[in-house]
């Protein structure tokens, strides 16, 4: 919850669906969402009396996500921060980030 917390306290505009794993199944986060006008698409764990459906579709690009954040950690200097300074870090993670995009390009 702490998490969720300091994420919806950025200076952004709010989101219009939430993709999050059942690690954030809560009915104060979903509530908040809602009050927010945002879909959250969230899995209810296994324990819950009443399971809400999800979106299947909105939820598979969740997945797309994580393999892309691990493609990221692929390379050492991201997963290890070998950087002090944030701003190159920030610069070796935009680097990663447009080679794992021309090789998507390139391979479509």
């Amino acid at each position: 919850m702490a998490a969720y917390q300091e994420l919806m306290q950025e200076e952004a505009p709010d989101p219009a669906a939430m993709l999050a794993d059942k690690g954030y199944d809560s009915d104060a986060i979903r509530n908040d969402l809602e009050r927010r006008g945002a879909d959250p698409v969230i899995p209810a764990k296994s324990n819950r009396r009443v399971q809400r459906p999800v979106d299947k579709t909105k939820y598979a690009l969740r997945n797309r996500i994580e393999r892309f954040f691990n493609r990221l950690k692929q390379s050492r200097r991201i997963a290890t921060r070998y950087d002090k300074l944030a701003s190159s870090f920030l610069g070796f993670v935009q680097l990663a980030t447009i080679r794992q995009w021309i090789r998507f390009v390139h391979t479509t």
